[in-house]
Order: C-alpha cells, then structure tokens, then sequence
C-alpha cells in the first residue's frame, strides 16, 4: 500500500458536487411524465491522490456503484464537477473523452458479464489497444502476453473462451483489461465480492503488487469494510447517495466519528474479546431514495438523534486532520 501524503499535494482527480438522479417513470411510462428521482449520489465531493487507494464503503444501494461508473461517463451525471489532467471530465467529448479513458479504467464486480462470450481472451485483451491505436499487432499481442503474466495467467490463456475459466482467473483477466492500456487511475467496483474468501486475498494481494509496480491510483468500492481497510490509504463512507465520513484508513478504525460508520465498525468481528466495539444495533429499515426523509438522511436510524437532525442536513466538517463528518453531534456550536 503507498502512503502518500495527501495534504501536500494537488489531487489527482477532484470529485465536487457530484449528483446523479434517475427519473422514476409513472405507471404510463412516458406517457406519464416522471413522478419522482431516485438520487443515487447527492452531493458527493472528495479526492483522490496520484499513487494512494481511496476505498468507498456502504451497504448496497448506497450509491457507491452508480458514483464509480458516472465518474468514468459509463452514465452521465446530473451535476457536479470530476476534474482531471487541468479539465473536467463531464465536459469532455469525443478525442477528449476517449484520452480521459485510456488514463482511466474499470475493474468490474461481475468479470462473467463483463466479458464478451464470443471472443477468445486474446482478442478481449488486444481490443482497448486497438481502440486507442496503440502499437502494430505484433506489438499488441506482446503487451497482452506481458499483462497476462503480470496478473498470473498462462500464455495459453491467450486462446481460450470465457467460460472456461474460474471466477478469480476471469477477474484477473479483467484487471489485465484494464492494466492493458497502461492507465493511471483504476475504479474497482467490487471485484472480489463475487469471489470465495481465499480467492478475495489473492486478488486483493495482486492489486497491491500491480500498484507498486505500475504506480497506480486506485478507486476501491466495497460493502466489506475489513477489506477496504486492508488496501486502502483513506477510506470514504456512504450512505444513501451521501458521504458522511471521509478519513485515513488508521483514524476511521481509531477513532469513528459518525453513528453510521461507528455501527458498521461494530459490526465487524474481532477475534481478541478485550478489544471487540460495543455493538451498535440500527433500528429500522433503510429509507427509500426515491423519498429520502428532510434533514440529515441518517436521522431515521440514529441511536443519537436530535431535533435539529430532523429539519437541517448537516454540513461535511474537518473535525481532525484529514477527518471529515457530515454530522450535527460535531457542530461548531459545540467544539
């Protein structure tokens, strides 16, 4: 893991504002009109340093998934800046756009589905070459041959069909995808939860080895926060489309600041009984998106809720060093 000294330096990528709202259609379809949005990410801002693992953690739903692929424009968003490389990446477009991929992939959750069935590995790896027009096609079979090595695969590999490779060799083969084009930002959403418990640590093993040897920056999107603290350097937590704490992996496991993340720390086990969290139960069901309540979005399943979380969402605040909360039990009128 690279542990990079954030503070110092300009960031990356530089997520602000960003929004991304899904128009819930009437029981007509178009017909009849919209009658709502599901806001899967509501103002979300953070950023992410050249060479350090930012990991995102949330219950599923949360909007973690939907934050990862609007970033990249796999959907377009409803508002918000991403800036990248001196522009923004939601204003780019055609030779821009394509440039801003080549420097910036994705690691899928599913590697099956994101796999044509019909073409051999070889062919899959060598296409995102052939896309940017990189190198001759002798010249791209090698790359292939050099990446499938990198990530543990046979040159044999090279020949074979989708299906008959197992869950962890496939998504190897999918962080081969995304390494082929030598980029330096990879968003994985995902990629171990679909495999077994032994399989998770090779690959996440495997992704620490990559960044050190290619200097990559990672985006990690998981909903087990045992693993995102394995990999990464600071860790962001969302909840229903918001990012409510932010901060280095260390400090969020030191000292958790917002009831949510405090209640998924206590849910994680620990095998040494003197140190285990007390465990902080939620009560209640997780509201809808399409109907988020006033307030802070939390407040419905707060064990400490107030008046004042019921009627003004709070405001994100560095309550330590590089330790944000969007949290009303950390006011300013109380500090």
């Amino acid at each position: 893991m690279s542990h990079t000294g954030s503070e110092a330096k300009q960031p990356l990528l530089d997520v602000q504002g960003l929004r991304k709202y899904f128009p819930v259609k009437g029981p007509l379809g178009v017909l009849g009109g919209v009658k709502g949005y599901v806001k899967a990410v509501n103002d979300v801002s953070f950023q992410l340093y050249e060479g350090e693992t930012l990991g995102i953690v949330g219950e599923s739903g949360c909007g973690k998934s939907t934050m990862g692929r609007t970033i990249l424009r796999l959907t377009e968003p409803t508002e918000g800046k991403a800036l990248y490389d001196g522009g923004d990446i939601f204003q780019l477009s055609g030779k821009g756009l394509r440039a801003m991929r080549k420097d910036m992939q994705m690691v899928f959750q599913d590697p099956f589905s994101s796999l044509n069935p019909r073409k051999r590995i070889g062919q899959t790896l060598e296409e995102p070459l052939a896309i940017h027009a990189i190198g001759s096609r002798h010249e791209r079979t090698e790359r292939v041959m050099e990446i499938m090595h990198k990530v543990g695969l046979q040159l044999d590999h090279f020949y074979r069909y989708p299906h008959e490779f197992s869950g962890g060799q496939r998504q190897r083969i999918g962080l081969a995808r995304a390494l082929v084009v030598n980029p330096k930002i990879v968003i994985c959403d995902e990629p171990v939860s679909a495999l077994d418990v032994s399989i998770q640590s090779q690959i996440i093993n495997l992704l620490q080895q990559l960044q050190d040897e290619f200097q990559l920056t990672y985006l990690f999107i998981a909903h087990d926060i045992s693993v995102v603290r394995h990999i990464s350097d600071r860790i962001g937590v969302m909840y229903l489309g918001h990012m409510v704490e932010q901060a280095p992996t260390e400090s969020l496991f030191a000292q958790p600041l917002h009831p949510y993340t405090q209640a998924l720390l206590s849910a994680v086990p620990i095998p040494n009984p003197q140190k285990r969290r007390e465990r902080v139960i939620l009560r209640g069901e997780i509201p809808s998106p399409l109907d988020l309540p006033a307030g802070c979005v939390f407040h419905t399943r707060c064990p400490f809720v107030q008046d004042v979380c019921k009627s003004m969402a709070p405001v994100k605040q560095e309550v330590a060093p590089n330790h944000f909360v969007s949290c009303h039990l950390y006011g300013t009128e109380r500090e």
